[in-house]
C-alpha cells in the first residue's frame, strides 16, 4: 500500500513538473519570438530613419543644383534679351546711317555731275573744291561709322550665339536635375505618412488661428517657437536667403503704406525654388490673407522665420526640415517674398542672420 502511495505521488508530481516545464518553454519561445520581432521593428525603424535622413540630404543637394541652374538660366536669358535690345538699336542706327550715306553720296554725285571748273575764276574753283572736299569727308565719316556698326553688330551676334549655346546646353542638365528633385520630393512625401495621420487635427487648429490672426506677427506668435536659450545667436555664420533674389525693402524702412517694415522684401523670379533657411520644424504651411501661401518655421533658440507669397508648398506641419531642403516655389504672378524673422515676440532684422546675394 505504501508503495502504491509513493508511486502515485511521484507520478502526479512528475506530471506537474513536466507540464510546468512545457508551459515555461512555450513562454520562453514566445518571449524569444517577441524579442526577434522587436529587433526586426527596431531595424526597420532605423532603416527608415536612415532612408529619411538620406532623402533629406539628397534633397538639399538637388535643390541647390536646381536653384543654381534656374538662376544661371535666368541670367543667360536676361543677357540674350539685352543683346537683342542692343542689336535692335544698332539696326535702327544703321538704317538712319544708310540715309545719311545716301545723302552724302548724292552730294558727291551732284558736284561730280557739274562740268569742269573755270580756272579763270579762282573764287568759284576754290569754293567748289571746298564743297567737294566737305562732301567727301562727310561720306568717309559715314562709311567709317557704318563699318563700326557692322563690326559691333557682328560681335553682338557672336555673343548672343554663345549665350544661346550655354542656355541650350543647360536645358538637358536642368531637366535631369529637376526630375531628380521631383522624384525626391515624392519620396519625401511618401515617407511623411506618420505626419499625415496627425495632419488633419493640427491643420484645423491652425486654420482657426489663421482666421483669428490680424497680421503676420500675430500668426507667427500664435504658432509658438522653440525654447529660448541664453545663447542668442541663431547661427555662427550668416545664412543663405530662402530664395535667390534681390532685397528691395529692408528692415525698418517705410513701406508703400507708410508703415515700418518688420522684415525684408526679396524680389525674385516667378516659380523660383524656396528652400529652408536653416534646420527647423514647419509650424505653419497654408494660405494667409494678403500674403498668398505662407510657411512659418521654428528654429533653435526661439527663432521663427516667416516666408510669404509662395505659389506651392511641398512640406507638412511638424515636419523636420534641413537647411537648404526645398519647401516650395514662389508664386509666378507675385515673385516677391516677404521674409520676417522673429525671436519670441520681437521682430529681428534679417541682416543679422542672412547674407545678401
Amino acid at each position: 500500500m505504501r508503495f502504491l502511495i509513493v508511486f502515485f505521488s511521484v507520478f502526479v508530481f512528475g506530471t506537474h513538473v513536466c507540464m510546468g516545464a512545457s508551459e515555461l518553454s512555450k513562454i520562453n519561445a514566445q518571449i524569444k519570438q517577441t524579442e526577434q520581432q522587436n529587433k526586426k521593428i527596431e531595424q526597420q525603424v532605423k532603416s527608415s530613419d536612415k532612408e529619411i535622413s538620406k532623402t533629406k540630404k539628397d534633397l538639399v543637394r538637388a535643390a541647390d543644383k536646381v536653384s543654381s541652374l534656374e538662376d544661371q538660366r535666368t541670367q543667360m536669358a536676361k543677357k540674350i534679351a539685352e543683346l537683342d535690345k542692343q542689336r535692335e538699336q544698332i539696326s535702327k542706327d544703321m538704317e538712319k546711317n544708310r540715309g545719311r550715306l545716301s545723302d552724302a553720296a548724292s552730294g558727291v554725285l551732284f558736284v561730280a555731275s557739274k562740268p569742269g571748273f573755270n580756272t579763270d575764276d579762282m573764287r568759284d574753283y576754290v569754293l567748289m573744291a571746298s564743297v567737294l572736299t566737305g562732301v567727301a569727308d562727310r561720306l568717309d565719316a559715314e562709311i567709317e561709322r557704318a563699318s563700326k556698326q557692322v563690326k559691333e553688330l557682328g560681335k553682338i551676334r557672336d555673343a548672343r550665339a554663345v549665350e544661346k549655346e550655354k542656355l541650350d546646353r543647360t536645358a538637358k542638365k536642368y531637366a535631369k536635375e529637376k526630375n531628380k528633385l521631383d522624384d525626391l520630393l515624392r519620396t519625401r512625401s511618401a515617407q511623411n505618412k506618420k505626419l499625415k495621420d496627425q495632419h488633419s487635427a493640427l491643420q484645423k487648429k491652425l486654420r482657426e488661428l489663421s482666421a483669428r490672426a490680424k497680421s503676420i506677427s500675430e500668426l507667427s506668435a500664435g504658432v509658438g517657437s522653440s525654447e529660448m536659450s541664453a545663447d542668442s545667436r541663431f547661427s555662427r555664420r550668416k545664412l543663405n536667403l530662402p530664395v535667390r533674389g534681390r532685397v528691395v525693402t529692408r528692415f525698418a524702412e517705410k513701406t508703400a503704406l507708410g508703415l515700418m517694415s518688420d522684415g525684408w522684401r526679396v524680389r525674385t523670379r516667378g516659380d523660383a525654388l524656396v528652400m529652408a533657411p536653416a534646420d527647423g520644424v514647419v509650424k505653419f504651411a497654408d494660405s494667409f490673407r494678403g500674403f498668398g501661401k505662407v510657411v512659418i518655421m521654428s528654429h533653435k533658440n526661439g527663432y521663427n522665420t516667416v516666408m510669404t507669397n509662395l505659389g506651392s508648398i511641398d512640406v507638412m506641419l511638424e515636419q523636420e526640415v534641413l537647411a537648404g531642403e526645398p519647401i516650395g516655389r514662389m508664386n509666378p504672378d507675385k515673385p516677391e517674398m516677404y521674409l520676417e524673422v522673429r525671436r519670441g515676440n520681437k521682430a529681428v532684422d534679417p541682416a543679422r542672420l542672412f547674407k545678401e546675394e
